[in-house]
């Protein structure tokens, strides 16, 4: 049986399936509905080869109108549901929710993220993070996280890239930088999971941003000591274990420091903990190719509530 779109809509577009409440989905589609038609135009321009010859609106019309473009690409990106489904109850052919999906999906991950207090302002790069933060007075946190992916086809070049020396998995890196409210700031730096964090954050220029602002602090986790020994003035790292012959009071004095540090930072677990409520980031089992955009549109979406907080 084929829901009729007016109930589908209602139904899909309901807090439980879309992740943010209508008020706000309301929003989005009026932020999104600007650039989603200038790239439409130039498509349908480049299509042409000339200048439009009839009036706005002439044609065929779309069979998902840009509410419900919006709101299945949510719905898919929440609970990671296949496109058949989704086609039917809207009662179109499986193609257009994936059209849709394609056309989407981009504009919410180049959305960047939101800053507490200012939602005139967002944050795209990690030079914005750095510049935000040095204005702002703000500590940050650093952490990397990785999700399942799926594995690449045999003898595909490449393909060890993606084992990861931790979970023993196929998987794709990312890393998470929130304030000391656990609000996501950014998202990024999306790496094969054989990658190292450090490593991962070092391709990214993260060294160069600390030397053009060495006011900017961050707390990391043991895996970017390196980071801390290179800027110790602005890097703070868990503390080293002590050795086997360590007298018992410095070990204790290592385990209270350990435990203040990662009181301190527990908050961008938490922040990582918010994304992974989306079922995309809980085990990815799309193309690898748009996991990086995947992340970003989930990490900005949540971002936008908990820059509320």
């Amino acid at each position: 049986m084929i829901v009729t779109s007016g109930w589908t809509r209602t139904a899909l577009s309901h807090r439980i399936c879309t992740g943010i409440p209508r008020r706000r989905l309301g929003k989005l589609i009026a932020e999104l509905a600007e650039p989603w038609t200038a790239r439409e135009e130039s498509r349908l321009r480049k299509r042409r080869g000339r200048e439009r010859q009839r009036a706005a609106g002439a044609g065929p019309g779309h069979e998902l109108v840009f509410t419900d473009r919006v709101v299945v690409t949510l719905v898919i990106l929440r609970f990671q549901l296949p496109h058949d489904a989704l086609a039917l109850f809207y009662g179109v052919d499986r193609s257009t929710i994936t059209r849709a999906v394609h056309e989407v999906r981009p504009l919410l991950a180049a959305r960047g993220f939101a800053v507490p207090g200012r939602p005139d302002l967002r944050l795209r790069t990690l030079s914005d993070v750095f510049a935000y933060a040095a204005s702002q007075g703000v500590e940050l946190r650093i952490d990397g996280t990785e999700v399942r992916v799926r594995r690449p086809r045999a003898n595909k070049p490449g393909r060890r890239a993606f084992v990861s020396g931790k979970m023993k998995q196929n998987t794709k890196k990312a890393t998470v930088i929130s304030d000391s409210m656990g609000r996501t700031l950014w998202t990024g730096a999306f790496r094969p999971g054989r990658m190292h964090d450090q490593t991962a954050l070092k391709t990214e220029g993260i060294c160069s941003l600390f030397e053009q602002y060495p006011q900017v602090k961050a707390k990391v986790d043991a895996g970017c000591r390196g980071l801390a020994k290179q800027f110790p003035d602005q890097v703070e790292a868990t503390p080293l274990k002590p050795k086997k012959d360590a007298p018992p009071e410095e070990a204790a004095a290592r385990e209270k420091a350990r435990k203040k540090q990662s009181s301190a930072r527990i908050c961008v677990e938490h922040a990582n903990a918010e994304h992974k409520r989306w079922r995309p980031l809980q085990r990815y089992i799309g193309r690898r190719g748009y996991y990086d955009e995947t992340h970003q549109a989930i990490a900005g979406l949540v971002s936008d509530r908990a820059a509320l907080r």
